[in-house]
């Protein structure tokens, strides 16, 4: 056993031994054998054992599925193994009982040379799939390069097939036309040109054709004369002859032009027929054949420019370049061309957005810095004017500002006038305040006023003065008041004794009431009582002493009227002499002082009064500040010192030479202040006086100011001062905070009239009636303040183009106007209307519409037709042919004499126009809805019509309506109809069909 085993293994090792030396063998052969040479010596080696396997199959029985595998791999095994199996496969038949079962195959191991084999088949699979693969990739780019070639060819032979086309459908159109030409045919033509140039140059006279006929002929006369006459006609009969002779050439042009197009039109169809591969410039076609025709022309000079036509050729660009590429270049040198244009244009917004950034940038920086300084000089000024607060003391007191209130024509100026010892009442147009005034008091006259009233009080003044407002009383000058009341300290309530509250009175106490401002109620017009004893500058309890009981009694019955008034207002009130410790202590109580401004009774007890509230009650208010506090009163133009602006200084100072910032309706303006002019102390600023001159003024004080620039400074606004510390864009904001309010009362429209005024409160005044109080209002297109120059008219004058002459028209209250400007208003059809009284002015301009209204009513009139719709009356038919008079009742609407009928059933049957209404024998231009009347109809152009034939009292008559005739109803008629009578308008747009 143990030899067999030995054996077996010594077996095994030398057939794995053979294997090896067959790998080796390999190795040694030639290097450059290829895969298939080993795989071909393999076999060969290989084969044997197969053929013995197959052998052993045959003798033997089948072969296991294993070893035939191993087979057909050429993986053999020696004798020894075989001999193995073969007892081993007996061996399991005769104990597996004749073969029946199925048979494991043994478990053999792969030989080395096995490995190497299948090893090599899976290479050789593997470069033959590579190679498989890159073929067919090839294949595929190949077929695709192909592809591209055939569809540019295509699409080459497309391009040309269309420029064949086009080129043929060309032929034909100028064949249509008659103007085709072959290249010989042109240069044919060009040498008969040439030909008759060079006639022409050799003297010979060409007709142009349609000339007269040569006469010939001999004419009597000398020998010269024959002569002559001989070269004409031999002229004659050269120019007959040579214009035959361009007659034959042209016709044989036209025969050589004609077999020409024949045979061009054979060749094309041939050659639509046939293929035009050879020949790419395929235009040329249309040159035709190259044959020549000889001249008939002879001569040296026609021979040499026939030589130089032969040398010329026509240019064709279509042989130069092919069509195709010329169009490719041309394409790529466009957008060559365009992108170098964008590439620049690129550039330059490039570079314009930088330099946009940058100055954004920029302007974002000066901004910030701007801001920046801004908000630390608003800083800086707010602690300077708290530091200023705090400092104030109550031993320097400021003079109190009061204001005088109340209805026009109560005596406000006069009461003044008597303080002052002026007539400035007297002075105003028709005795009315129409401007705000200030007017100032010092201590001394006021000490001197209340010094017999002081006899007996024991009051101790130490105010240093006094400054009071005069505001306007009439309606229009809300503006006015408003701006005094919100000025003040303490104000004077004026009341006439004699009639009480009145509407400018209760305005001025709401106002007063609204902003809080303690007031004082004058009684005036106390000398009005019956029997009243005047006592002159007395005061009032001095005066009523003397009076008579019946006096005293009617002064109290009205004293106690004015107090029920008050009280109905909200305002509880007392004589103020009758007034308690309590009633003092109140504010609600409103102490009552009777007065009389002519006379002088209680003027003393008035100033004395106001005097004691201010200590008493308003001395915290009083105290000066340093703080600069200014309101602009007027801005008013006066001769020899232009456009200035009276400035209510109430605290703070005033310098010449400041910096002051001032606001405007185009912002605001800087200027420096040349002159501080105040009038002599108790004169009032309006009055036309000797000014005093200051280098300082100290509020509360009344200053006209002189600068720059100031035609456009809003009233009402605050005045400040650039300090030496202060941001002037800080200043220039805080002016400029309360504009919107000023900009909507100082707003212009497009079409209107010009309003001109002295001063900018007047202005406003004028403005705030013209928008508000007027019914419908008046548009107001230009604004202005002082006199009224040339200029103003030129400017106006334009409502006239725009079709508004009515707008025409300058409005100028208490201003002068140039005689410039009243000739040249003349002249551009522009009104102008002046007054020194503003209610004047409106009542002329109201006129003035009133009579432009009538005149275009009475324009219109011809063309307006008033709706209505008549009965007739059959039993008051008292003349049924032209003219037909018949008794009618209105219906509906208004109807009117001119105003035509026609009867809607009837088609539009026109009855006639209405030539009188009579009602009750006399005559009448209207009747209304539900009034019986007398008609008559006059027809002009059917005078034949009838009642009772055309029409009869079974159908209503109908005012004849058209678009033109609403049209003018609306625009020159409106107010003249009723809601009533504007619904049967709309009635009868639908029965005439009225669009």
């Amino acid at each position: 056993m143990g030899k067999k085993k030995g054996g077996k293994k010594q077996q095994q090792a030398a057939a794995a031994d053979d294997d090896w030396d067959i790998l080796n063998e390999a190795a040694a052969a030639n290097t450059e054998a290829t895969v298939d040479d080993v795989v071909k010596k393999e076999e060969e080696v290989v084969a044997p054992t197969a053929a013995a396997a197959e052998n052993n199959a045959s003798s033997g029985g089948s072969m296991d599925a294993a070893a035939a595998f191993l087979a057909a791999q050429g993986i053999a095994t020696d004798g020894g193994g075989e001999k193995k199996d073969n007892k081993k496969k007996k061996k399991k038949k005769k104990g597996g009982g004749g073969g029946d079962k199925a048979e494991k195959p043994a478990d053999e191991k792969i030989s080395a040379k096995g490995k190497l084999i299948a090893e090599r088949m899976r290479l050789q699979r593997e470069a033959e799939e590579k190679r498989l693969a890159e073929e067919e990739a090839e294949r595929k780019r190949i077929e695709e390069i192909e592809r591209k070639e055939k569809e540019e060819a295509d699409r080459i032979q497309a391009e040309k097939d269309r420029k064949k086309q086009k080129q043929k459908e060309k032929i034909e159109r100028q064949k249509k036309e008659g103007t085709y030409m072959t290249k010989k045919q042109k240069q044919q033509a060009a040498l008969a040109q040439q030909r008759l140039e060079a006639m022409k140059a050799a003297g010979m006279d060409v007709p142009s054709g349609g000339g007269k006929k040569p006469a010939y002929g001999k004419k009597k006369g000398s020998s010269v004369e024959d002569k002559e006459d001989e070269a004409e006609e031999a002229r004659k009969k050269a120019q007959a002859e040579a214009k035959k002779r361009a007659e034959e050439e042209a016709k044989k042009l036209a025969e050589e032009k004609r077999l020409e197009e024949e045979r061009l039109a054979e060749e094309a169809r041939k050659n639509a027929e046939e293929e035009d591969d050879a020949k790419d410039d395929w235009e040329d076609s249309d040159s035709g054949d190259e044959w020549d025709a000889d001249s008939d022309a002879s001569g040296p000079k026609l021979d040499a420019l026939e030589k130089r036509l032969k040398q010329t050729s026509i240019d064709d660009s279509d042989d130069d370049e092919d069509l195709i590429e010329k169009e490719k270049r041309l394409e790529r040198e466009r957008l060559a061309e365009l992108g170098k244009v964008r590439a620049e244009r690129e550039r330059i917004e490039e570079e314009k957005m930088a330099e946009l950034r940058a100055r954004e940038e920029e302007e974002n920086r000066q901004l910030l810095l701007l801001t920046q300084k801004r908000e630390e000089g608003k800083k800086r000024r707010l602690e300077q004017e708290k530091a200023n607060l705090e400092a104030r003391t109550r031993d320097d007191l400021r003079c109190p500002i009061v204001v005088i209130m109340g209805h026009v024509d109560t005596g406000k100026t006069k009461l003044l006038d008597k303080i002052r010892k002026t007539n400035v009442q007297e002075g105003e147009a028709g005795g009315i305040t129409q401007q705000i005034g200030a007017t100032y008091f010092e201590k001394k006259t006021l000490l001197t006023q209340t010094e017999k009233l002081n006899e007996t009080e024991k009051f101790n003044l130490t105010l240093p003065g006094m400054l009071v407002i005069d505001t306007p009383g009439h309606e229009s000058f809300t503006n006015l008041r408003s701006r005094g009341s919100s000025l003040c300290d303490v104000a004077i309530l004026v009341v006439d004794l004699m009639h009480g509250l009145e509407q400018q009175t209760i305005e001025s106490l709401t106002m007063l009431r609204k902003r809080g401002t303690p007031f004082v109620v004058a009684l005036n017009k106390i000398d009005r009582c019956y029997d009243w004893k005047t006592c002159k500058d007395t005061p009032i309890r001095d005066a009523l002493k003397v009076q008579s009981e019946g006096t005293v009694q009617e002064f109290r019955s009205r004293a106690d009227s004015a107090k029920l008034q008050l009280q109905e207002q909200g305002v509880n009130s007392n004589i103020y002499w009758e007034m308690g410790d309590e009633d003092w202590t109140n504010s609600d109580f409103v102490p009552l002082v009777p007065t009389s401004a002519i006379t002088g009774e209680g003027v003393q007890d008035i100033l004395l009064l106001l005097c004691q509230i201010a200590q008493r009650k308003l001395w915290r208010q009083l105290m000066w500040c340093a703080n600069l506090q200014a309101t602009v009163l007027e801005v008013k133009a006066i001769d020899g010192l232009g456009m200035t602006v009276d400035v209510l200084v109430v605290n703070g100072y005033l310098r010449e030479g400041d910096k002051a910032v001032f606001c405007t309706l185009d912002g605001p303006v800087v200027t420096e202040i040349r002159g501080l002019l105040t009038p002599p102390p108790s004169r009032e600023m309006r009055v036309k006086s000797e000014y005093i001159h200051h280098k300082e003024i100290k509020g509360a004080l009344g200053v006209k100011l002189i600068g720059n620039g100031l035609e456009k400074v809003m009233a009402g606004t605050p005045v400040m001062v650039v300090g030496e510390y202060d941001e002037e864009e800080d200043i220039k904001q805080e002016v400029m905070s309360d504009l919107s309010r000023l900009q909507d009362k100082l707003s212009t429209d497009k079409k209107g009239v010009m309003v001109q005024a002295s001063t900018l409160g007047a202005l406003e005044a004028l403005l705030q009636f013209l928008r508000e109080e007027t019914k419908p209002p008046i548009p107001v297109s230009a604004i202005g303040i002082g006199t009224i120059h040339k200029r103003d008219v030129t400017k106006i004058s334009i409502m006239n183009e725009k079709g508004c002459p009515e707008y025409a028209t300058v409005l100028a209250f208490d201003v002068p106007v140039e005689r410039d400007a009243r000739e040249h208003a003349n002249d551009v059809n522009v009104r102008i209307f002046t007054a020194d009284i503003i209610y004047h002015l409106f009542d002329q301009f109201t006129r003035f519409m009133e009579q432009l209204t009538e005149k275009r009513r009475e324009d219109a009139a011809g063309i307006a037709v008033f709706p209505s719709i008549v009965k007739i009356l059959p039993q008051h038919v008292f003349n049924q042919k032209d003219p037909i008079i018949v008794g009618v009742e209105v219906v509906e609407g208004i109807l009117k004499v001119g105003t035509p009928l026609c009867v809607p059933s009837l088609g539009g049957l026109t009855v006639g126009v209405v030539t009188s209404i009579e009602c009750n024998g006399r005559e009448q231009e209207t009747a209304k809805k539900g009034s019986s009347v007398a008609i008559k109809i006059v027809n002009e152009t059917n005078p034949t019509i009838t009642y009772g034939r055309q029409f009869d009292a079974s159908h209503s008559l109908y005012s004849q309506l058209s678009r033109a005739s609403i049209d003018a109803l609306k625009l020159h008629f409106k107010d003249k109809l009723e809601n009533e009578d504007w619904r049967l308008v709309v009635k009868l747009k639908k029965v005439f069909g009225i669009i």
